[in-house]
């Protein structure tokens, strides 16, 4: 047992849908133990319910996550609101968001964000709905709901895909003006940094968790979809299937780590995932979250930043290295390179090298 408890696996978490007090709460059924209860209240915010005589939290797509249970698309509450002229393309709209292939995760968010549209229409049909009003609506986003700059591109790329892609109007939204969006630079980890933290990290599974997220650059959804038929020691490469926009591709297996991970594997005994939980299946993505804000907190690190910085901070190092920024862009996967060229903006070897005219005076 790692850590006595330190993922909330069903072996120990039972979660149970309910209800409480006319809201949808996820029931937790786990042996009576302090460290249990301890990590049940430092992870989630829990109450107990004394008709219930059980622990409980709110039923969110977090809390979803973090005790294993899959997401809802949508809720009752949300269908609950869209008047019923709307209902049959409201379901038309997810279907083929389904059809499409869409991660469950963007079905949610287009779903959701679409939704927000029907609940202003009320009994007027979507279908009739023309570009003025249209641009009347996504005014109404900016002045009055105060929506973000990424909020309002989110909503309207959820109502673009209903009038493109479900009805076919293709032009609808041509003239439409876009707002710019703010350009954020990736929060990385100094290397110094990236010591401390894998120095706290006792645990041999939280170690190579964090280790191989900063050592090849994965994202958290890829660190717990790892296969062990998909680590080659012989080659050096580890094959990352069907990740973001369900693309293949090839990482390299940094060389320090192969001792490590053998040493792991006797130790653990996994059986299909690379990493899994106490009772089998892949590791939780929250659980990944969750080892990496305790060994931040163990650190001392303040940054505010979540397990995705590793991935941040595996760019930068490389590009401070020397790394060709092209081979960056294969290594993390992105479709355009101008993604990758964002750390360029951040790396040691393009901006704190170079002088102040005024240090030459």
């Amino acid at each position: 047992m790692e850590n006595t408890y330190s993922t909330f696996d069903k072996k120990y978490f039972i979660p149970e849908e309910s209800t409480h007090r006319d809201q949808n709460i996820i029931l937790l059924k786990f042996p009576k133990d302090f460290a249990l209860v301890n990590m049940l209240k430092s992870a989630a915010k829990c109450r107990w319910s004394q008709t219930k005589k059980s622990w409980y939290v709110a039923d969110s797509p977090f809390n979803r996550d973090l005790f294993g249970l899959d997401r809802k698309i949508v809720g009752k509450e949300v269908l609950l609101k869209i008047h019923p002229v709307n209902l049959d393309e409201f379901a038309k709209y997810q279907n083929h968001l389904i059809l499409k292939g869409f991660s469950q995760n963007t079905i949610r968010v287009y779903s959701l964000e679409f939704a927000q549209l029907l609940y202003i229409l009320k009994s007027f049909p979507i279908k009739d709905l023309t570009k003025e009003k249209l641009q009347s609506y996504f005014l109404y986003c900016h002045k009055e709901l105060k929506l973000s700059e990424n909020q309002i591109h989110s909503r309207m790329n959820a109502v673009k895909f209903y009038f493109e892609k479900v009805l076919h109007q293709e032009k609808i939204f041509f003239d439409i003006p876009r707002p710019k969006k703010p350009l954020l630079l990736p929060k990385a980890l100094n290397t110094t940094e990236i010591k401390k933290l894998l120095n706290v990290t006792v645990n041999p599974k939280h170690k190579l968790i964090l280790q191989l997220c900063y050592g090849m650059g994965l994202r958290v959804s890829e660190i717990v979809n790892i296969k062990i038929e998909h680590i080659d020691s012989k080659t050096m490469k580890v094959l990352i299937a069907s990740a973001k926009g369900k693309k293949d591709r090839y990482v390299n297996l940094p060389q320090t780590i192969l001792q490590d991970l053998r040493q792991y594997y006797k130790a653990f005994t996994p059986k299909i995932y690379l990493f899994e939980g106490q009772s089998g299946g892949k590791y939780a993505i929250r659980s990944a979250q969750f080892v990496f804000k305790n060994s931040m907190n163990k650190a001392g690190i303040i940054k505010t930043v979540g397990i995705h910085s590793l991935r941040h901070s595996y760019a930068t190092h490389l590009l401070e290295y020397g790394t060709d920024i092209s081979l960056i862009q294969k290594l993390l996967g992105h479709n355009d390179i101008k993604t990758t060229l964002n750390y360029t903006q951040v790396a040691d070897r393009t901006i704190s090298k170079v002088q102040s005219p005024l240090d030459h005076l």
